[in-house]
């Protein structure tokens, strides 16, 4: 498919991922050359956040902004964007989200998690809300920093509430439409090294956004047949992302929620899920009343039970996660 540069007129064949991408600044491209971004007088680095004035085309590529070239290279670090998604709801899965994320975050990492579902239960169950959602984001280009809500030092949020439900409505006239949470995600993945997506139990063009914005997915499972039926529609709309939009989502996991090994029916499904999966089935997470008493403290089972199974399991969850396909090294 050629395209025409917005700069020089020159028609070319785009090849990489900036030639596509607006220019700080928004600017829309295309642009067959880092030699035809325009730049602005001062730019923010995407990596430190120093001012500098640009010399060199490198330094504003594809959206991003760099002040030299160690913090070019340090871009390769971005963080790494992680969705969970069953498009059944009841399987635990804003609460694994929010406990992956808090997992790494105890870890060590820097952490944003997103909340994608206009039922706002990321925000709910931790007893926060922000000054706005993933639609002033990705719509209306208000910035991270005025829309994120700090849970600890290492751990950021971006809450929703019902008016992200009129995001569908807004993204079918968009250029790019499925693919405006990953521009709306560049410039704020180096400042983390790890985002979580937690996606609403829907076929929704915001789901489309979250996949094609995402590295990896990862599949909450609650141990009952209708939440299999959820994961073939989770995994078919992965193949369609994949060859219509041409974008790979790596399957990172399937994880068996609210699981109780003294029910058959919990026992089978585990059995299905590793005959499907294999090593993509991560380990499961009991059911427990700590975890589901952790929401009425206003944090997580980390918090409220630290020495529960939940808390264990969770741990354990995370743990596989870092070692195994959610490696950042």
């Amino acid at each position: 498919m050629s395209a025409v540069c917005a700069q020089c007129g020159k028609s070319f064949e785009p090849k990489f991922e900036y030639q596509l991408a607006p220019a700080p600044g928004g600017i829309p491209g295309p642009w067959c050359s880092p030699v035809c971004i325009p730049v602005a007088q001062e730019l923010n680095c995407s990596v430190c956040g120093t001012v500098f004035e640009p010399v060199y085309a490198w330094q504003a590529e594809g959206g991003l902004a760099f002040c030299s070239e160690a913090c070019r290279e340090g871009e390769s670090k971005m963080a790494q964007v992680l969705a969970v998604m069953n498009q059944k709801g009841g399987t635990g899965k804003t609460t694994t989200a929010i406990h992956v994320a808090a997992g790494f975050a105890e870890k060590g990492d820097r952490v944003l998690l997103i909340d994608a579902d206009a039922q706002g239960n990321v925000g709910a169950s931790l007893q926060v809300k922000g000054p706005g959602n993933l639609k002033d984001l990705m719509l209306d280009g208000r910035s991270l920093e005025e829309l994120r809500v700090e849970h600890s030092p290492r751990l950021h949020l971006l809450t929703a509430d019902a008016g992200l439900a009129v995001i569908d409505l807004h993204l079918p006239g968009m250029k790019g439409r499925s693919r405006a949470l990953q521009r709306a995600l560049e410039p704020v993945k180096p400042h983390y090294d790890r985002i979580v997506i937690d996606c609403s139990p829907s076929l929704s063009l915001l789901n489309q956004n979250a996949l094609c914005a995402a590295d990896g997915l990862l599949i909450p499972v609650s141990c009952d047949y209708l939440a299999l039926v959820g994961v073939r529609q989770v995994m078919r709309t992965i193949a369609n992302v994949q060859e219509l939009l041409g974008h790979p989502v790596q399957l990172i996991g399937v994880v068996p929620t609210l699981y109780d090994h003294r029910r058959r029916i919990d026992r089978q499904v585990r059995a299905t899920l590793l005959e499907r999966f294999g090593d993509k089935l991560a380990p499961v997470v009991r059911q427990s009343v700590r975890i589901t008493e952790a929401p009425g403290h206003g944090g997580t089972v980390f918090d409220s039970a630290p020495s529960s199974r939940g808390a264990d399991d969770y741990r354990r969850l995370v743990n596989w996660l870092a070692e195994g396909n959610w490696r950042t090294d």
